[in-house]
């Protein structure tokens, strides 16, 4: 399941396609910044950050180096790549997805926000 939510992205499919992957009361985090509760608030965050033109990103590919699950929680070691108007850069980025009857319930992503923002420009 973790392993189609990644290619999805990959896929450029919609914010609410992607939250689709998730339970009612999912909770995505990205480490840096404030968790987000609930399906709908998940796409409506997907949706702030993938968006056409200058300076949004247009898509993400999410390259999986290795994935290991434990019972109900798998880990991914990626390098997702931004694509950008004009340019596109790649992002180390380790992820633990927790799934709760074949949908995910919690996504942590840990990267270095420093490196994200500097490469945005």
């Amino acid at each position: 399941m973790v392993r189609r939510f990644c290619a999805a992205w990959s896929d450029d499919i919609g914010a609410v396609e992607l939250a689709a992957f998730f339970t009612d009361d999912a909770v995505y985090h990205n480490i840096p910044l404030t968790p987000v509760t609930g399906r709908e608030d998940i796409a409506n965050t997907i949706s702030s950050f993938i968006r056409p033109g200058p300076p949004g990103i247009e898509g993400i590919e999410f390259r999986v180096i290795n994935i290991a699950a434990d019972g109900p929680v798998v880990m991914t070691e990626r390098v997702d790549v931004f694509k950008l108007p004009n340019k596109s850069f790649e992002l180390q980025v380790m992820g633990t997805f927790e799934v709760r009857e074949g949908k995910i319930s919690a996504w942590r992503d840990y990267f270095d926000m420093n490196q994200f923002t500097s490469r945005m420009g």
